[in-house]
């Protein structure tokens, strides 16, 4: 039964249904403590940065000359990212997705999905790409194992893309999330970042781009970053966004989410699709996160908006054991906090 769930203190081992029936799972391993914070969180998604570059210079990301990126020897091997994934896999990470920079730009992006597709335990290889190289590699991704895909995306209007990215390409995204939706991904999930003064008048646009394919449009509250010029005054809350869609769409229908879920769904009836908020500054969700991330210099950041960072890259290379690497991922797990500080507002 979907109503049935996992008791948060039995580890894995017993399940509750709805009428009261207790039994023991026989084969269900305990979650592993070295995943396991002080909150109790498991941490089953790791996100795995592939590089630092990008073919776009977003104008709430980077600076238009780019970035001071890492020198390659100082980035982690293909070899090195699959130990790691490896090992992660091993203590109950069930989930990875590949970020960047813009990780298809990648040479070997193929083949790290190939090598991830072999780890047994790991259910979703994800990957979150701009979706300028989405349409010549989809294909042997998804033979490679790939099974969800997020574009981002801004706007629906060629020349405002071209503003934002600094760059050309929207028709090649607009083309990536079709050719997604033809091989089979459903949901194609749409990442679109909401900026009061630039995109928020498309919002319904962008629902309405849910009618006839089968997408999920997340709008994410615009956050704070190093070097994006945060400015509270742009920040659209996922409340007023839902009041202008409700306007247009009373019928919106709120959908069921998963705990650790970071959306909040919602669907216009007969629509092929749905809608999420990322509710990322009004609402924030650390209580229910299950996320690690390893940067492409091979760092591990507990927490998105943290700067404690541990060096996984340094241990591999001076030949630590895949214990010694289990206990410093656990220290680093078991030291993160509550909540990230300092960053959010009380929204009226």
């Amino acid at each position: 039964s979907s109503s049935s769930f996992l008791h948060p203190h039995s580890r894995g081992q017993i399940l509750i249904l709805p009428k009261n029936q207790h039994f023991v799972l026989e084969h269900a391993a305990p979650f592993s403590a070295f995943l396991m914070d002080s909150f109790g969180r498991q941490h089953n998604y790791l996100r795995i940065s592939l590089t630092e570059k990008c073919n776009l210079r977003c104008q709430y990301c980077m600076p238009e000359e780019g970035v001071q990126l890492t020198p390659k020897s100082e980035l982690l091997t293909t070899q090195e990212i699959i130990t790691l994934a490896r090992l992660f896999v091993k203590e109950g990470v069930d989930k990875i997705r590949l970020t960047g920079g813009e990780p298809l730009i990648r040479p070997d992006v193929v083949d790290i999905v190939g090598e991830l597709d072999k780890l047994e335990g790991l259910k979703t290889i994800a990957v979150t790409t701009n979706g300028i190289n989405l349409t010549r590699l989809l294909p042997r991704l998804k033979e490679a194992g790939l099974n969800a895909i997020n574009i981002s995306l801004d706007t629906l209007v060629p020349a405002k893309f071209e503003f934002i990215v600094r760059r050309k390409g929207f028709h090649k995204v607009m083309e990536g999330i079709h050719k997604a939706t033809e091989l089979g991904y459903h949901p194609v999930k749409v990442n679109c970042v909401v900026m009061r003064g630039f995109n928020e008048d498309e919002v319904l646009d962008f629902v309405d781009f849910t009618k006839d394919l089968p997408l999920d449009v997340r709008f994410i509250e615009y956050m704070p970053f190093d070097g994006n010029k945060w400015n509270f005054k742009k920040m659209v809350s996922y409340k007023e966004m839902l009041d202008t869609i409700k306007q247009r769409w009373p019928e919106l229908e709120k959908l069921p989410c998963e705990t650790s879920s970071t959306a909040k769904s919602y669907k216009v009836p007969h629509f092929q699709g749905q809608i999420s908020f990322i509710t990322s500054m009004s609402e924030h969700f650390c209580g229910s996160c299950n996320r690690l991330r390893i940067t492409a210099d091979g760092n591990l950041k507990v927490c998105l908006f943290g700067n404690s960072e541990v060096s996984l890259r340094d241990h591999l290379r001076s030949g630590a054991s895949e214990e010694e690497l289990i206990q410093i991922i656990g220290a680093a797990v078991s030291r993160k906090k509550k909540q990230h500080a300092g960053m959010f507002f009380v929204l009226c």
